[in-house]
C-alpha cells in the first residue's frame, strides 16, 4: 500500500517522500501541505494514519487536487492557533471558515538530514481579529521514535507490531517585535473513525466543548481517565486543559481482525499560553488537547490534536520549539489493550 500511495500522488503531480527509520518504522511525507501522510510497520503495508479516499486512484486523486474543495490529504498536520485569528476572515463574525492557503496548499522545502527528513514553510499569514500580518518560519523535523513498550514488558513488545516516529516543531515570528499577537503550533493526527480516544488526566476532567452537542453515551469521564467513543455523524469537537493532561493521548481502533493502538507523547506546560479557545469561550478555556470527531461532507476521520504553548503576545517570545512522539502499534485486541494500560492508563 505504501509505493501504491506513493505512485497515485505522484502520477497525479504530488510527489511524496518516503523515509526509512532505522528501527525500521516508514514514514511517508507529503511536501504539499506540509503533511506526514503515512506511517508503516516493517511487517505491514497498512498506514496507522487516515488518508482521503481520493488519493485511491489516480483519476480521483487528480481531481481532488484540482478542485475547490479543502485538500485535507489526511495524516499528521501542523496548523496554527488561535483558529479564530487564522480561519475566520470575517472576524468577528464566525462564517466563513476558511483553511489558511499558506498552510495547506503550499509545497514545504523537504530535505533529508543526518537524523530524518525536514520540512520548512515560510509564510506571510494575516490575523483576522488583530488585524495584522505576521510572518512566520514553520520547521518540522522528523526523526526515530524508541518503541517504549521493550523497556515495559518485552514479551508483550514481541507480539506487537510497532512503528514510530518524533516530530520537533519550531515556530519562529519574524518581522515583528515583542507586541507581536500571540501564536501557537496546533499538530493533529487524523485517524480511521470509530474508534476510541483516550485522555488520562491530572484529576478529574471538565471537558471544554469546541463544537457539539457531544452525546453523553459516547463520552466517559472517570477521576483520571477520559474516553470518548467516536462513532457519531456530524462534526463534534472537546478539549482538555493543560492543568488537566498528562502530556499523552491515545487512540485504538479496530483493523480487521487486529486492532491498533496510536499515541502520541508530547509537552505540557500548565502556566504555557494555550491561545486556542471555543468561539464563545474565554481566554481561560484555551485547552492543550483536542479531540475532533468527523463524519460529515468532510469525509469520516478522527483527530486527535495538541497544541503547544504561544509564543508572540504577552509572551515575550519569538521563538518555540515543540516536540512529540508517535507510537503505533498492531495486534491481537487483548495485547494492545495491554499495551494501552502500560502506556496511558493502568484504569482501562
Amino acid at each position: 500500500m505504501t509505493l501504491a500511495v506513493s505512485e497515485v500522488l505522484s502520477r497525479a503531480g504530488m510527489d511524496s517522500f518516503l523515509w526509512n527509520s532505522p528501527d525500521g518504522s516508514t514514514v511517508m511525507l507529503l511536501p504539499y501541505g506540509g503533511r506526514i501522510l503515512g506511517l508503516f510497520s516493517p511487517e505491514s503495508g497498512v498506514n496507522f494514519l487516515w488518508t482521503h479516499p481520493a488519493l485511491r486512484s489516480v483519476e480521483t486523486a487528480r481531481a481532488f487536487y484540482k478542485s475547490s474543495a479543502w485538500h485535507n490529504s489526511g495524516g499528521d498536520r501542523t496548523w496554527l492557533a488561535p483558529e479564530q485569528e487564522f480561519f475566520y476572515p470575517n472576524n468577528p463574525r464566525f462564517e466563513p471558515y476558511v483553511q489558511p492557503p499558506q498552510l495547506d496548499y503550499v509545497k514545504y522545502e523537504t530535505s533529508a538530514t543526518p537524523k530524518g527528513v525536514c520540512m520548512v514553510n515560510r509564510q506571510s499569514i494575516p490575523m483576522y481579529a488583530s488585524k495584522a500580518t505576521v510572518q512566520l518560519l514553520l520547521t518540522k523535523e522528523i526523526a526515530q521514535a524508541d518503541n517504549p513498550l521493550p523497556d515495559l514488558a518485552p514479551q508483550l513488545a514481541s507480539e506487537l507490531e510497532y512503528a514510530g516516529y518524533t516530530l520537533t516543531t519550531t515556530l519562529s515570528i519574524e518581522n515583528a517585535g515583542r507586541g507581536s499577537p500571540a501564536v501557537g503550533t496546533w499538530n493533529l493526527l487524523q485517524l480511521p473513525h470509530g474508534g476510541e480516544m483516550i485522555i488520562p488526566t491530572r484529576s478529574r476532567a471538565t471537558p471544554v466543548i469546541y463544537m457539539g452537542p457531544i452525546d453523553a453515551d459516547d463520552l466517559r469521564v472517570a477521576d483520571n481517565l477520559v474516553r470518548y467513543r467516536m462513532t457519531a455523524k456530524g462534526e463534534l469537537k472537546f478539549g482538555v486543559l493543560p492543568g488537566n493532561s498528562t502530556g499523552v493521548v491515545a487512540y485504538l481502533y479496530r483493523t480487521g481482525d487486529s486492532s491498533a493502538l496510536v499515541v502520541r507523547s508530547f509537552d505540557v506546560d500548565p502556566s504555557g499560553a494555550y491561545v486556542d479557545f471555543p468561539l464563545h469561550g474565554t481566554e481561560d478555556q484555551g485547552c492543550a488537547v483536542q479531540v475532533c470527531n468527523i463524519d460529515s461532507s468532510l469525509g469520516a476521520f478522527s483527530e486527535l490534536e495538541y497544541h503547544a504553548p504561544a509564543i508572540g503576545g504577552s509572551t515575550g517570545a519569538l521563538n518555540g520549539v515543540d516536540v512529540s512522539r508517535v507510537w503505533a502499534f498492531r495486534g491481537p485486541h487483548p495485547a494492545i489493550l495491554e499495551a494501552a494500560r502500560h502506556l496511558v492508563s493502568s484504569e482501562l
